[in-house]
């Protein structure tokens, strides 16, 4: 069992995020990120300690691509970030636990993700999980990524 407590993020509360993720630089994201929670398509867990947000992930029904998403069947995890100061304590890796346990919950038999692939720490932390099937290795504007998945 993990030590760290975890909730669903309400959309009041979306700014305190901040103190994890810059949404200024991310401006346009953060405004698709909070339509989406609004339409549902979205929905924000958080890492909560002593009051504060220490790291967030989120879960997306329908990414409107298939390697992210199949209705019913795959979910995407979205936006996993530990706050800075925090990392390499083992809060990435109980977050991802987490989310995998909160979408085989609701129904899911496969979770997906997108890693860059600079990202060592993350590729360890998911590889660790289980997220061990390749779906898609290239690249786009941002950089080369993989898509990994994970049956749950």
């Amino acid at each position: 069992m993990s030590p760290y407590i975890f909730i669903p993020l309400q959309l009041r509360d979306f700014k305190k995020t901040r103190n994890i993720i810059d949404l200024k630089s991310k401006r346009n994201r953060a405004r698709h990120w909070k339509r989406e929670m609004r339409r549902g398509n979205r929905r924000g867990y958080v890492c909560v300690e002593e009051g504060m947000f220490i790291a967030q992930g989120d879960l997306v029904y329908d990414s409107g691509d298939p390697d992210y998403t199949i209705p019913g069947q795959r979910i995407y995890l979205s936006r996993m970030v530990v706050k800075h100061e925090r990392r390499g304590q083992g809060i990435g890796t109980a977050m991802v636990h987490f989310l995998c346990e909160e979408a085989r919950r609701q129904g899911f038999s496969e979770i997906s993700l997108g890693v860059d692939k600079i990202n060592k720490t993350a590729w360890h932390i998911y590889n660790k999980a289980g997220f061990d099937i390749l779906l898609f290795d290239g690249e786009d504007e941002h950089g080369a990524y993989v898509k990994l998945m994970k049956k749950l």
